[in-house]
């Protein structure tokens, strides 16, 4: 018989996720950093709609980052907090010493590449885990951030 956590998942499978979903608030936070760069030192032309574009991309990573690591305790886990950690795992790199409009947009949707990747991977993990709560998150991350890469490769075109 099977171990059960406080919500009634399957507790391995849950430790599972729960590595899973560190790996993603690893990547989280690098995308937020580097947007928050970005939105920091952004120059030329495009300046004030980048500058404001990226505020809002920045203020939607760090609520994800908020909901990613509370998902963690509801899994009975730990979310890593030290920089250390999150450069060591996370999946996206962090972006230095860019101040070019295209440049940036195009670092930002490879990091939702990847992220979105990493959702689907951690949807299919959560159904297969009857893990509802983490499935639904991830889903409505996938739905959001589709939207957002096509507006991104809207912006580059």
């Amino acid at each position: 018989m099977s171990q059960v956590n406080a919500i009634g998942l399957n507790s391995a499978k849950s430790e599972d996720i729960v590595k899973s979903l560190n790996t993603l608030l690893s990547s989280y936070q690098i995308q937020y950093m580097n947007a928050r760069g970005f939105h920091w030192n952004i120059k030329g032309r495009n300046f004030f709609e980048l500058h404001i574009k990226f505020e809002e991309i920045y203020n939607l990573l760090l609520l994800k980052v908020d909901e990613v690591a509370e998902r963690i305790l509801t899994l009975d886990g730990s979310p890593l907090h030290a920089f250390s950690d999150y450069l060591e795992i996370s999946k996206i790199k962090e972006a230095k010493n860019i101040s070019d409009g295209v440049a940036a947009v195009e670092n930002l949707l490879a990091g939702y590449s990847i992220l979105i990747k990493m959702q689907r991977d951690i949807l299919e993990q959560a159904s297969d885990a009857q893990d509802e709560g983490t499935a639904s998150l991830m889903s409505d991350y996938i739905t959001e951030q589709e939207k957002l890469v096509w507006m991104l490769k809207a912006y580059l075109n």
